[in-house]
């Protein structure tokens, strides 16, 4: 497809007229879009007529200058893997044993005898042969049991607002808690 004079002129004609270049390439042709914008770049076409579609900006609210700004927040807030939450809601931070827990010769498993309720830490070297994997039950939607759930996953640290907050939310727990272990007593009709 060559620029004849007549194609280019319409091409002038129906850029002025604020066509897109997606319209007068249907006008045209045997044209593609890019093709038209590279030719209304080398013609140095740049004045084109306001169609209806363009719209004013509507002008913007002004904001008080001594208004208080707000903090952004996320839009999609992280609270982390639901199930590792539930290992931490009990409040009791994982202290590293000495050694490694003792886990049973009927217990551990090999990678070709890993299933998928079976936890997956890694005991040993893998390079040498006494290697294996713990093989307990696994915590559902993790790939290790608990115990080794809590040493592979760190509580998150709690926000500022849940520090300040962290003595009151101490103190309910250990009046509920206590409530817990108080037996209720029925009301006597005396």
């Amino acid at each position: 497809m060559s620029w004849t004079d007549e194609r280019v002129e319409l091409l002038k004609k129906l850029w002025s007229e604020g066509l897109s270049a997606s319209q007068i390439a249907g006008k045209l042709g045997s044209v593609t879009r890019n093709a038209v914008i590279g030719k209304v770049h080398r013609l140095g076409l740049s004045g084109r007529a306001t169609t209806s579609r363009v719209k004013s900006h509507r002008p913007r609210k002004r904001i008080a200058t001594n208004a208080v700004k707000r903090t952004a927040r996320a839009r999609f807030p992280t609270n982390g893997n639901p199930t590792v939450r539930e290992l931490y809601a009990t409040g009791e931070p994982y202290v590293a044993p000495i050694e490694e827990m003792d886990i049973p010769e009927a217990q551990r498993k090999s990678v070709e005898t890993l299933e998928t309720c079976s936890c997956r830490w890694p005991v040993g070297d893998p390079q040498n042969q006494d290697f294996y994997f713990c093989g307990g039950k696994a915590v559902p939607g993790l790939p290790y049991c608990e115990h080794h759930a809590r040493r592979a996953f760190q509580a998150p640290a709690p926000k500022r607002r849940e520090r300040e907050n962290a003595e009151v939310v101490r103190a309910a727990m250990a009046r509920v808690e206590g409530e817990r272990r108080t037996p209720v007593s029925e009301p006597s009709d005396a």
